[in-house]
């Protein structure tokens, strides 16, 4: 009893004293070493952001440093500025999210804000969301949930080799960020899990995402408003619901979505494979110059989908039913879908639901093969305007 009772007092003089060497080298901070227990029990935010606040405070090039283990971490937040830009967090361990929802129930888990040249490295997030997709099953009265990592208003960010388990809501989020690197990323959680986007982009420029390998209850990766100069490539999708660009046009005034490449994707056994998705009402938002080649679909429900009459449960779009109207204010032009091919679930196997106000225009589609029941699927054009070379498929997309 007496020596767990020290433990507090001799964690405050080391920090105070010897910040520099909690790991035997300069600017390297062990949240062991700053009170961390990697027992998965006890609460360690405290020595994380120990950790953080003291590499944010170095004047030269720091690492935080996680060893193996499993670290309860019940919320913790990162933020800048820092008098340098060249953070490292190398995680070895596990951080676990409280199995109480309600705790880290404030939009985000582990926030990293407002920073500049940080890299996360290796690693595993395993947010524990399971109770709260029970809830949401049973209809209760549930909290929204925390994104797992959310990296907000920063620059510079590279993260490699994460691996994120069973987020309450979306896994990783890029939001109003420059110049992002995700590489390596492995995201899982079951195909009923709700919300459990992938990654979500949004609001954000110069994001490349490579070699991901992704399974969840949603959009396996997400792009939002105000996202351009994205790259996707050797991505691995399913379950999920593909790699969608949306929803967009939810407000009337919405920053647009343009130049975007998604290129060399499998997907499997999802509810979509590359889809445009937007709001069935009124909105100054836009959708151009986009780019999906050399995707591998197996199973999928809907292949190639432009769907411009979202509209869940018919609410929120002022006086119409959105799914006869057909007026998305949303502008989608220039869209190429080239070598895309593989098996779809369903008849229809391009789908192009365009506004009636604001109809697709310059879709291009290029070697598309796509069947159904060893048949060459059909494709569904409602005001679209489209360009096809060497397209398997029937009625409006013959080539």
């Amino acid at each position: 009893m007496v020596k767990q009772a020290m433990l507090p007092l001799l964690s405050v003089l080391f920090i105070c004293f010897t910040p520099k060497s909690l790991a035997g080298t300069p600017n390297t901070y062990n949240v062991v070493d700053l009170g961390a227990r990697p027992d998965g029990r006890t609460d360690s935010a405290k020595a994380f952001t120990s950790a953080w606040t003291a590499a944010c405070g170095s004047d030269s090039a720091a690492t935080v440093y996680v060893p193996p283990g499993r670290y309860l971490v019940q919320k913790a937040d990162f933020a800048g500025k820092c008098r340098n830009s060249a953070i490292t967090f190398r995680m070895d361990g596990t951080l676990v999210a409280p199995s109480d929802y309600r705790v880290a129930n404030a939009g985000s888990w582990i926030l990293f804000h407002g920073v500049d040249g940080v890299t996360l490295s290796g690693g595993t997030l395993d947010g524990q969301g399971s109770a709260l997709w029970d809830c949401k099953a049973a209809g209760g009265s549930c909290p929204v949930g925390a994104a797992s990592l959310v990296f907000d208003n920063s620059n510079n960010i590279n993260i490699n080799g994460l691996i994120s388990l069973n987020s309450q809501r979306f896994h990783v989020v890029i939001h109003g960020c420059q110049n992002v690197m995700v590489q390596g990323v492995t995201v899982s959680a079951p195909g009923s899990s709700p919300n459990t986007d992938g990654i979500h982009v949004q609001r954000s420029s110069g994001v490349t995402i490579l070699d991901a390998h992704i399974g969840t209850g949603d959009d396996c990766i997400s792009i939002g408003p105000g996202t351009n100069n994205l790259l996707i490539e050797d991505v691995i999708c399913g379950p999920g619901h593909g790699i969608s660009i949306g929803s967009l046009g939810s407000n009337q005034q919405e920053p647009g979505v343009q130049n975007v490449t998604v290129k060399t994707a499998v997907i499997r056994g999802a509810m979509n494979g590359v889809r445009i998705k937007t709001w069935g009402k009124p909105s100054n938002a836009f959708v151009k110059d986009v780019h999906f080649q050399h995707v591998t679909v197996t199973d999928v429900q809907n292949p190639i989908i432009i769907d411009q009459n979202y509209c869940p449960g018919n609410r929120n779009c002022p006086g119409q039913a959105c799914f006869l109207t057909n007026n998305s204010g949303v502008k989608i032009s220039d869209v190429t879908y080239q070598d895309i091919h593989g098996t779809s679930a369903t008849e229809v196997g391009v789908k192009f639901d365009c506004s009636r106000s604001n109809p697709c225009s310059g879709l291009i589609l290029d070697g598309v093969k796509l069947t159904y029941m060893n048949k060459p699927a059909e494709g569904y054009c409602l005001y679209a305007g489209v360009q096809v070379e060497d397209v398997q498929a029937t009625n409006c997309l013959q080539s």
